[in-house]
């Protein structure tokens, strides 16, 4: 969907005066919002005593969510988003409660994740008085947001609210602010019903887009350069899951019998489970997807941009491809980084399919078997390992057996460091919108309160997050929220007592030098906080011998239930592609077979991540 809904009966709320605040929940109600996650404080009071009596006239439709910071609230929301597909909002006051959500905001920015944050403000009088929990929010998130409004009017409260939605699920999504002072939320006005404003060159942007459908001689021109290809792969990032094209690349792949690699944003867009897959490419990509990169000779990007941590260095990456081409909702995004033989500007589920169409069609067929046969190989030879004998618990082993237990139909959110790594490497997805976490930014935190808002949109799914002890240190604070709602989130934590993937690098690149990583001296006791947070079900895993049966016992409990698993602290995130190097200088470790021999001392020491 890519305009505000449009409302052709005359809505029932139309010529009654109504206050700001009513307006802003009753156009919530109306853009279909079912939960709303926020801290409430003075600037923002109004709106909430209109929540309220909004929930108690249609019996509780917006429940509102409240986090221990408003970090978390942003967070929540965008794990909602992420596990739905639909706009999520969080609501907060001025001051604090707005800068803390600067974070989540250019997450989503960076994401290009869907969500409206609504900040309160002091009055519009007092504006620039430093007056108190004032902050200038529109200067400040106007360079980590996809857009940002600020309402002095009351009048144009209305159209601005709708537009603000419509922006941030239109064409690449991503997060709106809207920062709505006091007495605007306070102010009487006729309420209308209906109404956008005014943005032609928006509008006419994304209507090019809708537009512009993949004629014959784009398709045939395609189609020639495939027909000429041998090792063709298709490399896809987050755009399609964003695009609600997932299906339409799975018929695209299975029927041309194309393997599929994707980024770490693109993680369930292509069932991992499907022969076709090589699952994740990139820095901590599997070896087998990495080196199938390297040898295909047509790379075909859908949805994905290239960033450093797939491309690393632009000029070697796919080096043996004598065609790309790249679909993209974005511009900006065609040869800003990789120069490319055809691309299309527009939908892609559209584009997807109308391409299918024309090969069907024309009856291509082209025989891929010798292609099949090496990229097989190269996962049988290249395939994801680890110490399987050691006496220490392994952080892979955790992920398989609860893999073992979910098959791939698990809501799985991640924090930022090792652990995200690993859940990325050896969890399976047979779907899209499975897989949460924080991709462009890496934000430590991430993934307990993204857990919390995909618990709330996706009511009777199984939602784990998959945590490091580091991280979720970040917003230890949500665990209380899990329990305060009774939510049946499952939280494993993989503790090596310290910043484990900054003390991988740190051992590789720093000659061990352990520079404010190791927190061994540390005395938390996770599953204390868990217990006093009220998880009933809270353990602790330091055996190999218990795995298999605790595990057990942490799926299978109905409520919410936290699991501390200390893990090897020398367990390494293999394969591993540092700055500077190209997929041919990938260091797998001791347990993945590499076909070369790559030497840590090819990396740019500058360069930390």
């Amino acid at each position: 969907m890519t305009h505000s809904p449009v409302h052709k009966a005359k809505h029932h709320l139309a010529g009654q005066t109504l206050t700001g605040a009513e307006a802003v929940v009753q156009i919530l109600a109306d853009e279909g919002v079912s939960v709303i996650f926020g801290y409430s404080g003075g600037a923002i009071l109004p709106t909430y005593d209109a929540i309220f009596r909004f929930n108690q006239e249609t019996s509780n439709k917006m429940p509102l969510i409240v986090p221990a910071n408003e970090q978390g609230a942003g967070f929540m929301a965008a794990g909602y988003a992420r596990a739905s597909g639909k706009v999520g909002v969080a609501l907060v006051t001025s001051g604090p409660g707005a800068t803390n959500c600067v974070t989540p905001v250019r997450d989503c920015m960076a994401d290009s994740i869907p969500i409206v944050l609504i900040c309160g403000q002091v009055p519009a009088a007092a504006m620039g008085s430093d007056a108190f929990q004032e902050a200038p929010v529109s200067n400040i998130f106007g360079a980590c947001a996809k857009h940002v409004f600020l309402i002095t009017d009351p009048q144009r409260l209305e159209a601005t609210l709708r537009t603000a939605f419509e922006i941030a699920r239109s064409g690449r999504p991503g997060p709106v602010v809207v920062d709505i002072p006091k007495d605007v939320q306070n102010a009487t006005t006729p309420f209308m019903g209906h109404g956008v404003l005014p943005i032609p060159g928006f509008r006419a942007r994304q209507q090019s887009l809708e537009q512009n459908r993949l004629g014959p001689e784009q398709c045939e021109r395609f189609f020639e350069m495939l027909s000429r290809a041998r090792k063709p792969l298709l490399y896809c990032g987050g755009g399609v899951i964003h695009a609600e094209a997932s299906q339409a690349l799975r018929t695209f792949a299975q029927t041309f019998r194309i393997p599929v690699v994707t980024t770490l944003m693109g993680i369930g867009a292509y069932d991992t489970t499907d022969p076709l897959s090589l699952r994740m490419l990139g820095m901590h990509g599997t070896a087998f997807a990495n080196y199938a990169v390297e040898d295909c000779d047509f790379l075909i990007a859908v949805g994905a941009r290239f960033d450093d941590r797939v491309a690393g260095v632009p000029s070697r990456f796919a080096c043996n491809a004598k065609f790309i081409a790249h679909f993209d909702v974005d511009s900006a995004e065609i040869n800003k980084v990789k120069r490319v033989q055809w691309h299309h500007l527009g939908l892609l589920r559209e584009a997807l399919q109308d391409l299918h169409a024309f090969g069907v069609q024309q009856e291509f067929k082209r025989d891929f078997s010798a292609w099949h046969q090496h990229v097989a190989e190269l996962k049988k030879a290249h395939a994801m390992n680890y110490d399987r004998q050691s006496p220490l618990i392994q952080p892979y082993e955790i992920i398989e057996e609860i893999n073992k237990l979910t098959h791939g139909d698990a809501i799985i959110s991640t924090g930022v460091g090792q652990h995200q790594m690993w859940a990325a490497q050896y969890f399976d997805f047979k779907r899209p919108r499975l897989w949460l976490t924080s991709g462009s930014m890496g934000t430590m935190g991430f993934g307990l309160p993204a857990a919390i808002g995909a618990a709330f949109a996706c009511p009777g799914k199984t939602v784990i997050d998959v945590d490091g002890d580091a991280s979720i240190r970040m917003n230890l604070g949500e665990l209380e929220t899990v329990t305060t709602y009774d939510l049946p989130v499952k939280v494993v934590v993989l503790n090596n007592f310290g910043d484990g993937m900054v003390r991988q690098w740190q051992k590789l690149f720093f000659k061990g030098r352990l520079s404010a990583s190791d927190k061994s001296l540390h005395k938390k006791n996770f599953v204390k906080s868990a217990e006093a947070d009220g998880f009933s079900w809270a353990r602790r895993l330091d055996r190999k011998a218990d795995i298999a049966r605790t595990i057990g016992e942490f799926i299978a409990f109905q409520g919410p239930s936290f699991l501390e698993v200390i893990i090897d602290p020398d367990a390494g995130v293999y394969p591993m592609v540092g700055p500077g190097m190209s997929y041919a200088e990938m260091i797998t470790g001791d347990f993945i077979p590499s076909r070369g021999t790559p030497t840590a001392a090819t990396v740019n020491k500058s360069e930390m991540f």
